[in-house]
């Protein structure tokens, strides 16, 4: 009889619940989204569906039906009450005991949670910190995977330093994007505003679309291209874009102000774009 302990207790291995023997546990076998909620309206629920439906087909877990999934977040929402929510769900291949290769017939699993989100974010009038950090994540980022160890590594190294959010940097030296946040960079004088272009290296964020998008409301030009921590740390203004705040701005970048130390003209005229994007 095979035998498995839970902390200190021993017990048959087919008497486990099945959370003990998720592929997502042992593998971070599955795939997740983050989305959130504006004054009791779930927002982006269209877009995340979709980006998530393509993590899903692209780590190759069928069976998952989407209108369900559609169905229990918003059932959840409701339940909870909460009119400003973070909703985090995730799907992971199934549960069986610990094996590389998934065995035929698996169901997958899903979960949820609803958590409330506050009226008042220091970060968003204040700005944060940043520090660069090795981009030592796996070559498809691009895909919404559970695999976020090199992502907790780096937020801790940061965080050690000071900074709220850490800068990742890949092998060439350039900026791919933060470890929970897509990355920008404002040339106040040329009216540009900069991001990497969408590729393997980063994740599609959904607010970071809508961020170029309205950025020609107020009379930006995008352009997509990496830059190095230098040439970041020089520019007029830098912001995160992240589902659960929307846009965050930086105003130290690795210790050093940026710009005047404050929030940005830039910056600030685009949280107020977003807001009434949201409003919309």
């Amino acid at each position: 009889m095979n035998m498995a302990m839970i902390d200190d207790r021993m017990l048959p291995t087919d008497e486990l619940d099945k959370a003990y023997l998720d592929r997502g546990l042992y593998f971070g076998d599955g795939v997740y989204e983050v989305l959130r909620s504006y004054d009791g309206r779930i927002f982006a629920l269209d877009e995340h569906l979709a980006r998530f439906e393509r993590s899903l087909k692209e780590i190759l877990i069928a069976g998952v039906d989407m209108a369900a999934v559609r169905q229990r977040i918003e059932s959840a929402f409701a339940e909870s009450g909460y009119p400003n929510a973070k909703i985090y769900f995730h799907v992971t291949r199934g549960s069986e005991p610990r094996s590389h290769l998934p065995g035929e017939g698996l169901r997958p699993n899903f979960m949820l949670t609803v958590e409330a989100l506050g009226d008042d974010d220091p970060a968003k009038r204040q700005g944060v910190g940043v520090w660069t950090h090795p981009d030592w994540r796996w070559k498809r980022c691009d895909i919404k995977s559970l695999n976020l160890l090199a992502n907790v590594l780096a937020r801790i190294a940061v965080q050690d330093k000071g900074a709220s959010e850490a800068i990742l940097v890949d092998e060439a030296g350039r900026i791919t994007e933060g470890a929970g946040s897509a990355f920008f960079a404002v040339d106040g004088s040329e009216k540009i505003l900069m991001t990497r272009p969408l590729g393997p290296e980063i994740l599609p964020s959904i607010t970071r679309a809508i961020v170029t998008q309205i950025a020609q409301n107020i009379g930006l030009t995008v352009v997509q291209k990496a830059q190095r921590p230098a040439q970041a740390a020089a520019c007029d203004e830098l912001f995160l874009a992240v589902t659960t705040k929307d846009i965050v701005p930086i105003t130290r970048f690795e210790g050093r102000p940026v710009g005047n130390g404050n929030v940005g003209e830039v910056t600030g005229k685009l949280m107020a774009e977003f807001a009434a994007f949201v409003r919309k």
